[in-house]
């Protein structure tokens, strides 16, 4: 064991499949982060965090329990059934699965923001995610649990696909995971604060969604175009972020105003 550590990390193959799996996981891993940003900012704020680091921690052990059992991963790709001349794998009906999912998920939060009515009678405050859905911790750690399962089969397979060597894929996997456990309260935070970036984020889920369905169906789109849409998206909310901080009125005290401290007597 100690030698095949030793063969691994002293081939300079490993060490640049390392920086780009790490790269790549980070990447994927932002999709899981804003599900679960979305979803966890519906429970009370005392149980936030915890459910957060429930989901990221069942993230790790789905991951590294796939890791651990690679050559079943593998075979997922193997076709069970045929239709309409296109066979599919285990792997696509869980990522058709987690798609639809995924849609139904985002599509059920959009409407939920633009009519909060639908939930919760009381005008829904600025900055404030509807309340009143009736989600509960167990149903919300669940939800994050099914999701997990399917970005996780398919950090999976990209880690296979990039590097043979084993280790490499367990650091990666760990270094990720670590990634997005000290960037989960920054982004949920974040993310309540700035409602236009929710509902961003769920565009982005929604776009997710559909590609996952569509890889399920054999219609491989490059993840690149995908991340480049949706970083193009955020840089240009960014810039309407600046914008609607440029216009906002600033508070200047008038000469001789009270807010000016009188002048001494002579």
């Amino acid at each position: 064991m100690i030698d095949y550590l030793v063969q691994t990390f002293t081939a300079p193959d490993a060490w640049a499949a390392l920086a780009a799996l790490i790269v790549m996981e980070v990447v994927l891993g932002i999709d899981n982060l804003i599900f679960i940003s979305i979803l966890t900012n519906k429970l009370p704020e005392h149980q936030r965090s915890s459910a957060r680091r429930i989901g990221i921690a069942g993230a790790l052990i789905l991951r590294l329990l796939l890791l651990g059992t690679i050559a079943f991963i593998v075979q997922l790709t193997s076709p069970l059934f045929t239709v309409f001349d296109h066979g599919f794998s285990v792997r696509d009906l869980i990522l058709i699965a987690g798609g639809l999912f995924l849609v139904w998920k985002a599509t059920k939060e959009i409407h939920g923001h633009i009519e909060p009515e639908a939930d919760d009678p009381s005008p829904t405050r600025r900055g404030k995610m509807p309340k009143g859905t009736g989600v509960g911790f167990a149903a919300v750690v669940t939800q994050i649990l099914i999701l997990d399962a399917v970005f996780s089969i398919d950090s999976i397979l990209t880690a296979v696909g990039m590097t043979d060597y084993l280790p490499v894929m367990f650091i990666a996997v760990i270094v990720a995971v670590i990634v997005m456990l000290i960037a989960a309260d920054p982004m949920a935070e974040f993310i309540r604060r700035h409602p236009t970036i929710v509902m961003l984020a769920l565009g982005f889920l929604l776009l997710i969604g559909t590609t996952l369905i569509a890889e399920g169906f054999g219609a491989h789109l490059p993840k690149g175009y995908i991340y480049a849409a949706m970083a193009f998206s955020a840089f240009v909310e960014a810039l309407n972020m600046m914008a609607r901080k440029s216009r906002r009125p600033k508070s200047h005290a008038a000469p001789g105003s009270a807010s000016e401290p009188p002048s001494s007597a002579s």
